[in-house]
């Protein structure tokens, strides 16, 4: 429109620039998301992923930073729970990734001033790091789905949030580097929990 029609009108020109920045935003979250998962997979079949022994509170609270921001603007608190001294072997940056992802779609799909749980428990079996909310929940249908790349469960509204359909995708194939996977249990109207199970070391 602005190519055959010309800017005589500024507050037009305005509107489709916006929607012009809207859609250039998402393309670029799009190709970065691609970027990660695409490295992320090609990491794990070479086997250049490193694991290290590190503290899990120190991880799971380097996500939470980083989604503070956004949590605020909806006015979600994001609550901790995870014993001090607990460890184990894994990639830190990347855990952190998938945590920081599941955070956010945590917080996209919650309604404001509710809360968020970022949970870290180990007994004698596997490591379970699990992010909960008290969002819009998720259909039986779609649970079995969810991971695979740009499946949406809401295309309306995951473009109006700036979802890119390929967050849960990262989470998966992160735990799965790891040796692990990822669970989710939900139910409509009562919200989600996503957890990544990591072997015992």
């Amino acid at each position: 429109t602005l190519l055959e029609h010309g800017a005589t009108d500024p507050d037009e020109s305005r509107r489709f620039l916006d929607i012009i920045a809207r859609h250039t935003d998402r393309l670029n979250a799009i190709i970065d998301d691609l970027l990660s998962l695409s490295r992320i997979e090609e990491d794990s079949e070479k086997g250049r992923i490193t694991l290290s022994r590190e503290n899990i509170k120190k991880v799971l609270n380097a996500a939470i930073d980083l989604s503070a921001a956004k949590a605020r603007q909806k006015d979600i608190v994001l609550r901790l729970s995870c014993d001090d001294a607990l460890e184990a072997d894994m990639n830190g940056l990347l855990i952190e990734q998938a945590i920081v992802n599941l955070i956010d779609n945590a917080v996209k799909y919650s309604s404001p001033g509710s809360a968020v749980l970022v949970e870290a428990v180990k007994t004698s079996g596997p490591l379970e790091i699990s992010v909960s909310d008290e969002g819009c929940g998720i259909a039986p249908e779609h649970l079995g789905r969810i991971f695979e790349r740009f499946y949406v469960v809401d295309k309306a509204r995951s473009r109006k949030l700036g979802g890119t359909g390929l967050g849960l995708a990262i989470v998966k194939h992160i735990a799965q580097s790891h040796g692990g996977k990822v669970n989710v249990w939900s139910e409509v109207g009562k919200g989600s929990k996503f957890t990544i199970v990591l072997p015992a070391a």
